[in-house]
């Protein structure tokens, strides 16, 4: 009989732990916790069934009066519990079933003995283990001890039923199988009053009896919430902690993918504005690469024939005619945001501006400006990109690159206040002054 209760014992918790197994891989039990939740954002209550083997042997090994020929018989359990913190909680359990076995050994002739036990009701306060662990966010294997008081109703086959103090000591391992769903294997052990036996007197205060079992916990409550059992505060603080770093590294490597673009881009304006040979034309519009130091060129940076005559030299008179192709270019003078890119829309004044200076051999000081958003060194390298990318484009329609200054001023010569918008759209300019 011993042999088959083991058999069978061993078949039961290979499945319970194959069963445990799968729900590891597939059923994930706290998912979008914060590390210091309130206890109001979880379940909190949960209730317990079970059922398993009650009988007078113990694994302490002692006790038994002599009754050491036990009968296993079948117990039953349920509870409920209020979880106070991830690991602690109180718990109201009520317990059922029998007990019974046989001294052989007795004098003159073997004793038998039963206790009926219609009910029991404790209040034990239950410690559970493996949610302080850093490693594992949902818990998946828990042990716990539980310990308390309670009040049991038996009936022996020498006694009527009485109701005695007893306590009952439990130990075991929960396993999270779903969400708000623990599977419970475990082991009570139960001190009793000394009747509990029918067997008066002897050397023992006490009975003791146990109560292997299994079973399952469920959580009460809406499906919104996580279960405060099988939560772990340690570990999701460590997850969360993980969560933000992620989050950072991410913005990081964007800022300096961002920032070599940026230097990308003003490496080729650099190079867009890049004068080998000096003759103020850039090598972008310089048709006439390589020109020895001091040759006049002309607007496409190629050599200028000066034919041996006398010169005549004029009084240069700049008109109030002239004076208006420059405001009008400067009024629709635009760039792309940010950068020197002068916008199509700007080409047509600008090619009036050209034309007066090659026609009357003007001289143009060109001054670029900004407001004074961002940095002083960004401000200063803007206004003179954009002062030179002017007086390519006029060099490019045929202007004589010698008679053109571009200088870039950045924020330091504002002519309205910078903090309206009004204010630094007027200082973000490029001024023409003609000579």
């Amino acid at each position: 009989m011993i042999n088959n209760y083991k058999k069978i014992s061993l078949a039961l918790a290979t499945g319970l732990f194959t069963t445990v197994a799968f729900a590891q891989i597939s059923h994930p039990t706290i998912e979008g916790t914060t590390p210091f939740s309130p206890s109001s954002e979880y379940k909190t209550w949960s209730i317990g069934l079970n059922a398993g083997v009650l009988n007078q042997s113990n694994i302490l090994g002692f006790n038994r009066a002599g009754f050491d020929k036990l009968d296993h018989n079948l117990g039953y359990s349920a509870y409920i519990k209020k979880h106070i913190s991830p690991s602690f909680g109180l718990k109201a359990q009520y317990l059922g079933g029998k007990v019974s076995g046989t001294n052989e050994n007795a004098v003159p002739t073997e004793i038998s003995y039963e206790a009926k036990m219609p009910w029991s009701a404790a209040l034990s306060a239950e410690w559970t283990a493996a949610n302080t662990n850093w490693r594992f966010v949902n818990s998946i294997i828990k042990p716990y001890v539980a310990i308390g008081v309670g009040a049991l109703n038996f009936e022996t086959n020498a006694n009527e039923a009485q109701t005695k103090l007893y306590v009952p000591v439990d130990a075991g391992l929960k396993f999270a199988i779903a969400k708000g769903v623990n599977l419970d294997l475990g082991y009570q052990l139960n001190w009793a009053n000394q009747d509990f036996d029918g067997i008066a007197g002897g050397q023992y205060k006490n009975d003791l009896f146990s109560y292997a079992h299994a079973g399952l916990e469920f959580a009460l409550g809406g499906s919104g919430k996580p279960f405060l059992g099988n939560s772990n505060p340690a570990a999701t603080l460590a997850a969360d902690v993980n969560k933000k770093y992620d989050e950072l590294k991410s913005e990081r490597d964007a800022l300096i993918a961002s920032n070599n673009a940026l230097k990308g881009q003003i490496e080729q304006i650099n190079n867009d504005l890049k004068d080998d040979d000096g003759d103020g034309v850039p090598n972008k519009f310089d048709k006439c690469p390589g020109t020895p130091s001091g040759v006049q060129v002309d607007g496409a940076g190629c050599p200028i024939t000066v034919k041996n005559e006398t010169k005549v030299i004029e009084k240069i008179v700049v008109t109030e005619e002239d004076k208006k192709v420059v405001d009008e270019a400067i009024k629709n003078l635009e760039f792309e945001t940010g950068k020197s890119t002068i916008r199509s829309t700007s080409y047509s004044s600008l090619d009036r501006v050209a034309a007066i200076l090659i026609e009357k051999n003007f001289s143009l000081k060109l001054a670029g400006h900004t407001d004074n958003t961002g940095s002083l060194q960004t401000n200063l390298r803007l206004s003179k990109e954009r002062a030179e990318a002017v007086k390519a484009y006029l060099v490019s329609k045929g202007a004589n690159a010698s008679r053109i200054e571009a200088t870039g001023y950045g924020p330091n010569q504002p002519i309205a206040s910078n903090s309206t918008a009004e204010g630094r759209q007027q200082n973000r300019r490029v001024e023409f002054t003609l000579y």
